[in-house]
């Protein structure tokens, strides 16, 4: 397999790398980030984060604006951010922001024509990970994060995964998508309308029934315009009381769904995950 690194450029000591490589899961050309703290250089094999963006982003948004390249260089941490979906002119798009390219979902598409490509899951629980350990100086201890339809990925995958993952994190999550219009709309897309099949990616569903524990934090701003439609928090948190898992959501006054947002609390969630990748 061609992996083609196509930007370099020191951070904190260590490294942040974009690369580009032709994905067999997705079945097209995908690029991700990641950003290799200090110790990667000095022999040492270092757990990583994987980071799930959010709705019309790419594996840039949160290198550039999170900030957290400065407290993963002191954790030695690496952050992997890929792309949030499939990317091309042959690939399926819709003209809204919350279908199609820059929104994957995280899911595998079983409806046509999104069942071509758009196979998120498989890439980022198996196909990503297994080629960032064959070519970086990493460990195979993970952690999972995510923004938005991010968090919603990262809490799914992470819940149904337990042994692959050291801990979860999210922000702003959409934790219960088959009772939101941004996750009708997709599941509806991707999986079809057999409502039953959309239970496997609802965090809140899978929360309530879970059996084997991550280590689950997320936060939410108080002043989020997706707050009451989209979000839901009370759901996952009801979810966490019935199977008692172990979640901390916090409610963060005045802040909105932004990255001004993540930045303000984005060290508490990486310190969150070294309790759990370091011990």
């Amino acid at each position: 397999m061609t992996v083609e690194n196509i930007s370099v450029n020191k951070s904190f000591g260590g490294w942040h790398k974009q690369y580009t490589h032709q994905s067999t899961s997705l079945n097209c050309a995908m690029r991700f980030a990641i950003y290799l703290p200090p110790q990667a250089a000095m022999g040492d094999k270092v757990p990583v984060l994987y980071w799930l963006s959010g709705l019309t982003c790419t594996d840039e948004n949160f290198m550039q604006k999170a900030g957290a390249q400065r407290i993963a260089a002191e954790l030695g941490i690496a952050i992997v951010a890929p792309d949030t979906s499939p990317r091309g002119d042959d690939i399926a798009n819709d003209e809204g922001y919350d279908l199609g390219q820059g929104a994957g979902f995280y899911v595998n598409a079983t409806q046509a024509p999104w069942n071509r490509h758009y196979r998120m899951y498989d890439y980022v629980v198996n196909e990503l990970p297994q080629l960032i350990e064959s070519m970086f100086p990493v460990s195979q201890k993970r952690a999972i994060a995510g923004h938005s339809m991010g968090g919603h990925g990262a809490l799914t995958i992470a819940l149904k995964n337990p042994h692959a993952y050291q801990s979860v994190s999210a922000f702003s999550p959409i934790v219960n998508p088959v009772n939101c219009p941004w996750g009708k709309k997709a599941f509806t897309a991707y999986l079809g309308r057999d409502t039953s099949t959309w239970a496997e990616y609802d965090a809140s569903l899978l929360m309530r029934q879970a059996t084997e524990f991550v280590p689950a934090l997320v936060d939410q701003g108080e002043a989020d315009d997706f707050l009451t439609e989209q979000l839901k928090p009370e759901v996952l948190v009801a979810a966490a009381k019935v199977s008692q898992y172990p979640l901390t959501l916090n409610m963060q006054e005045g802040y909105d769904h932004s990255y001004y947002f993540i930045a303000s609390f984005i060290e508490n969630h990486l310190r969150f995950h070294a309790q759990y990748l370091q011990g």
